[in-house]
């Protein structure tokens, strides 16, 4: 696993405690939802399923969460983060990633909630 001092996966120039190791598994909650999927991006590259499953909203939360332990993740690009109010955002993104030596990219346009001062993914459009 990468050491606390590594680049933050999520594509940021900071290091992994100064970025999305701030919202990881400490009680933090992210700032915005560009910052919270972010995070959720840097969840999948660490296997950190039970911080993908605590930002999750409620009301799509799958029950459980396996994650393909085959999946090489190798980047993220932010494409826009839009605020629609103070409570509700979009954030569009590629994620690229390798899967039994086959590049794949997911473009997705995701929506996320702010509730009581935390953000939450609640769903997306993915682009085929």
């Amino acid at each position: 696993m990468p050491s606390i001092k590594d680049p933050c996966p999520c594509g940021r120039a900071l290091a992994f405690a100064a970025c999305c190791g701030r919202y990881l598994g400490s009680g933090v909650p992210a700032p915005d939802a560009e910052s919270l999927m972010r995070s959720r991006y840097t969840a999948f590259v660490r296997g950190d399923v039970a911080h993908l499953l605590a930002t999750w909203h409620a009301s799509r939360r799958p029950a459980s969460l396996d994650l393909d332990a085959g999946v090489k993740w190798l980047g993220l690009d932010v494409k826009r983060h839009r605020a629609l109010d103070a409570d509700h955002a979009e954030v569009e993104f590629v994620a690229r990633s390798r899967v039994q030596g086959r590049g794949q990219r997911l473009h997705e346009r995701s929506r996320f909630v702010r509730e009581d001062g935390w953000w939450f993914y609640v769903d997306g459009d993915v682009d085929a």
